[in-house]
């Protein structure tokens, strides 16, 4: 059996706790490591490459599904065109602009609140002078269904 590094090893150079690291392990997106005499998981450098990688995808916004799912595409190439992270980071790259754009209209909202002096929520909302279109939200609220 070769040499590998014992999950306090891996955890603490790839910044992580043991506990992500045997989630990780259990969701499929780690390889699953050879065992020492004792029972003690042996991971090879590897691990430490494939934590950071996990960790790096979800601070560009990736879920864990997306993440395991473009390891996975990685995986089975095999020569083969495969919806991989270019695709999916394009798609991410949309999901994001149009966050940014939310984001936008409520803060463009919320300063013209800050700026007309808005204390009451109840008072400013039935005032003409409102700045904050809550007839226009309600009514984008109704067309989008019900929320869950």
């Amino acid at each position: 059996m070769s040499a590998g590094l014992r999950s306090g090893q891996v955890a603490e150079a790839a910044g992580v706790n043991i506990q992500t690291l045997r989630y990780y392990e259990r969701r499929g997106l780690l390889a699953e490591p050879e065992r020492s005499n004792g029972g003690h998981r042996l991971y090879g450098e590897g691990a430490i490459t494939a934590l950071r990688v996990i960790k790096a995808a979800q601070r560009l916004g990736f879920t864990l599904e997306e993440v395991a799912e473009l390891l996975e595409a990685g995986r089975h190439r095999h020569g083969r065109p495969v919806a991989g992270l270019q695709a999916r980071a394009e798609a991410k790259l949309a999901e994001v602009d149009a966050k940014i754009a939310d984001l936008t209209t409520i803060r463009t909202a919320l300063t013209a609140a800050v700026e007309a002096g808005c204390d009451d929520l109840t008072v400013c909302a039935s005032s003409s002078r409102c700045p904050i279109p809550f007839t226009d939200l309600a009514e984008g609220n109704r067309h989008a269904g019900p929320s869950r």
